[in-house]
Parts: structure tokens; C-alpha cells; sequence
């Protein structure tokens, strides 16, 4: 008998970034055909009643075998980095080629197609990282990759490797402006870190937990303002990464007050983790959660909180920066407990990022199921030129989905799929998992083992931005 579906999912609770409604959900050669009730039959079935099916989500911050300096090495390839976002219910990532200081950005670009090929067991994208805006670069390198698909980079305001100045920060964004790009930014003030740090060490104070000393809230605020004010020059929008608490949000508030296009992002560390994660006195286990911007305290959870409900974050995002605690290639470099300065800075987190949220925002009552999906998925896609064929159930859309698990389970690091030896969300009591992951309509996590195939996910070159209209005179 002939059926009119690969796949048919009856009876599913469907949650799109605008509404919640219960349907079937026809698939045939990896696209949603179909979405009503009663379809035809299909090959294989699957019954989701009584569970809710969201968009696999979009993974648009994580970092996945980015080169870094010897002896340092990230834990997480593209097989186990992609092979974990698809048992946490991610199935598009997008990860950074990161051009190094006195090459070229298109030999990054090669680089990460190289460690890519063949690995990833979901979709996935590049964004640019560019710390070297030489006229070529700017001028053919740059404009060339964002017409090939690579449509968004990253810039940063510190790290001495990758910061750039002011006026570099200004050529950068014009490109994007031209050429319809977006601009993400790592907004920390980087001559003010140099000097607290200096001073810190100069007093003995190495351990873990003065990274946050190093890195308090008034530096994000200042490079956060400084930032938007960049992008007004310019007169381009930008979003700015891995908001960490009060004093940024409150500059990100000012500026959408004063019609600037900012959007913003944060990530799970600074809902769940606080400055108390890096330590109470000097010992080392506290390096496990040395990022930056550092975690703050419970008062600036709630304010992210509050930012994720009402409209404050447009994406959600893991920004997981996979190093494992023992061993030589990572938090302890070369095997030695080193200071904080020299730590390498990162928490895994692609794994758990849906889970989390999903949660403690939906099923605790903090953030509705429809932003959820905004959140983790559809605004994630629109913002880097993935939508409407991810981030969302649609007719035409790939079959991404996540069917949820509505059942206590505990997070335990022995039951993650990543390659990094700790999860700072050890313990923790979660009240959903994903129970099913499909990858363009394939089966890639059951709820019980991990069904992908290494090399299944495909390079995706991404459009311009949609979450906002083209630039004046683009």
C-alpha cells in the first residue's frame, strides 16, 4: 500500500513562536509536507499525544574545534559537539572561523570546512570571526564571504588576540551596513580588565574566583554603550552577545528607548551559575566556570529573567566553549593550576541549553512555551538568514522537531554526549528531556541513544538577516 508520508507525527501539542495548536505533522524526504488533523497514513508513525513538539533549536553561539594556542585544545569536535546539541534537542549550530592576526579571513573559512567535513550529525553554519581588518580583508575577503553565506561575524572588544580598536570596530560595521550583514559583539572594555587584573595580581589574588573581580559589571556596561553608540554611527544594527546582568541590560534598554536597532543574547550560565560557581576562597575548581563576562549573583538572574519575558533577549544561546578540567589541553594548561588571567575561558552547555530552559522558564512558569520557541529557534534563525527553512514547524520547513519528555530527570555529566569531563549543572533536577530529536525528519536521538550518522549534517550557507528590514540604501 502506498502511503503519502516517510513520516507522519499524530496527535502532536505543536509550538511555533506564534501560536500552540494541536495538529499531525506530514513529512516526506525531510520537509514538513503537511500539518492538520487526520492525514493520510504514513511509512512510519510516531504518537506524541499528550506531548508538545517544538522547532529543533538553533544553536546560533557555540564554539566546536576552534583553533586555539598549544597546549590548549577544545574538548568538542564536530562529531561530539553536533552529536550532543542532538540529544539536547538542537539541530542546526553555528560555530566561529576565527581568522588569526596576520592572515587571511577566507584561509579561516577553509580551516573550519576542513575540521567540519565529515563529522556532523546535524546542520550547521558559520559565522566569521575577524580580528584582522586589513583593507583586503574590508574591502574584497569580507564582501565576497557574506555574498557566498556567511552573513554574520563576531567582533571583539578584548582578548588580545582578537580585540579590535574603535576605528577597526567602525570599518568592520560600515561592511556590514553595505553589504547587509550582522554584527555580533563581545562587548567587555578591555584596558579596563588589563588594569584591575594587573592589580590583582600584583596583590597575589590568582585565583579562580578574581576572574570576576576582573571583569565586574561596569565593564560590560561601558563597552555595551560604547558598542551601540559605534552602530548608530554607522547607522547599522548589532546585537551583543552573552549579556551577563543589570548594568548591560540597562544600557540595551536605553538604547531600543532612543530608536537604536540593538538586539541582545544571553545564555544559560547567567541564569543558573553566580560569581559564588568560581569559588569561595582559592582554590581551583572554580576555574570550571572562568567565562566571560563572569556569572554575576541571583539579583542579576532575575533581571534576565525578566529580559527573556518581556522582549529584552531576541536569542538564547549556549555559547558553549567546551575544556575539559583535567588533563593538559585545558582549564589546567599543560597540566598546572594556573591563574586566572591564564585560564582558558568557556562552559560547555550545548546539551543542556534546551533542556534548561525548557525547564525552568516554560514548565516553571517564567517565560511562555511560544517565546521558548522565539528564543532557542526561530528568532536565532531569522537573525542569521536560516528562516523559514529552520527555526520553525511550517509546510516547506525542514522536519527539525524535539518532542518533549515531561518527567524529572536529574543532569548527570556520565549521561551527556559531549567530550568535556564536567557539566556545572551537576545535579540539578530538571522536570523535562527531549524524548525524540529529528533532523530533517532522520531520527537522531530516541530518548534513550544517540541515532545520528557522522557526516549527515550539511553545510548551510545562510541568507541576509530577516529579524529586521534592509539597511537605508543597502
Amino acid at each position: 500500500m502506498s502511503t503519502a508520508f516517510d513520516l507522519v507525527i499524530r496527535h502532536a501539542r505543536v509550538a511555533t513562536a506564534a501560536d500552540v495548536f494541536a495538529a499531525d505533522i506530514g513529512i516526506r524526504d525531510g520537509i514538513v509536507q503537511q500539518l492538520g488533523r487526520g492525514l493520510a497514513a504514513g511509512r512510519e508513525e510516531i504518537d506524541a499525544a499528550g506531548r508538545t513538539v517544538t522547532p529543533g533549536g538553533v544553536d546560533a553561539h557555540c564554539h566546536l574545534d576552534q583553533p586555539m594556542a598549544p597546549p590548549v585544545r577544545m574538548a568538542d569536535d564536530f562529531d561530539t559537539g553536533t552529536r550532543a546539541a542532538a540529544c539536547g534537542g538542537t539541530t542546526t549550530v553555528i560555530p566561529f572561523a576565527a581568522q588569526q592576526k596576520g592572515s587571511s579571513l577566507q584561509a579561516a573559512v577553509d580551516d573550519y570546512h576542513r575540521r567540519a567535513g565529515g563529522k556532523a550529525h546535524v546542520d550547521y553554519a558559520f559565522h566569521l570571526i575577524v580580528s584582522d581588518p586589513t583593507p583586503h580583508v574590508l574591502e574584497t575577503e569580507l564582501p565576497a564571504l557574506i555574498a557566498a553565506g556567511y552573513t554574520s561575524f563576531k567582533i571583539y572588544m578584548t582578548y588580545d588576540d582578537l580585540k579590535l580598536d574603535d576605528g577597526q570596530i567602525l570599518d568592520v560595521l560600515e561592511v556590514a551596513r553595505r553589504h547587509g550583514a550582522m554584527a555580533m559583539i563581545h562587548a567587555e572594555n578591555s584596558d579596563c580588565i588589563e588594569w584591575l587584573t594587573r592589580r590583582l595580581e600584583a596583590a597575589g589574588r590568582t585565583a579562580p574566583r578574581f576572574h570576576a573581580h576582573a571583569r565586574p559589571m561596569l565593564v560590560e556596561r561601558e563597552a555595551t554603550h560604547r558598542a551601540m553608540s559605534l552602530s548608530q554611527l554607522v547607522d547599522v544594527p548589532i546585537l551583543i552577545v552573552h549579556v551577563s546582568g543589570r548594568e548591560a541590560v540597562e544600557q540595551i534598554r536605553w538604547g531600543r528607548a532612543h530608536g537604536l536597532r540593538v538586539f541582545a543574547e544571553t545564555c544559560p550560565q547567567y541564569l543558573f551559575l553566580t560569581a559564588q560557581d568560581l569559588g569561595l576562597d582559592d582554590g581551583y575548581t572554580g576555574a570550571r566556570c572562568v567565562c566571560s563576562p563572569p556569572p554575576r549573583d541571583k539579583a542579576n538572574q532575575e533581571v534576565i529573567w525578566n529580559g527573556l519575558g518581556d522582549g529584552l533577549f531576541t536569542v538564547f544561546s549556549s555559547d558553549h566553549a567546551p575544556f575539559r578540567y583535567e588533563g593538559v589541553e585545558g582549564k589546567k594548561p599543560g597540566g598546572e593550576e594556573v591563574a586566572f588571567r591564564h585560564i582558558p575561558n568557556g562552559i560547555p552547555g550545548i546539551e543542556t541549553r534546551m533542556p534548561l530552559l525548557y525547564s525552568e522558564g516554560v514548565l516553571a512558569g517564567r517565560i511562555t512555551l511560544e517565546k521558548f520557541v522565539e528564543l532557542t529557534a526561530t528568532h536565532p534563525a531569522k537573525v542569521y538568514g536560516l528562516h523559514p527553512r529552520k527555526g520553525t514547524i511550517a509546510v516547506g520547513g525542514d522536519a527539525d522537531l524535539v518532542i518533549w519528555d515531561e518527567r524529572e530527570t536529574i543532569v548527570r555529566n556520565e549521561l551527556l554526549h559531549h567530550a568535556v569531563d564536567y557539566t556545572p549543572y551537576e545535579g540539578m533536577r530538571l522536570k523535562a528531556w527531549p524524548g525524540l530529536t529529528l533532523s530533517r525528519g532522520d531520527i537522531v536521538w530516541d530518548g534513550r541513544q544517540f541515532r545520528g550518522r557522522a557526516g549527515r549534517g550539511q553545510f548551510l550557507p545562510c541568507g541576509r538577516p530577516t529579524i529586521v528590514p534592509a539597511a537605508r540604501g543597502a
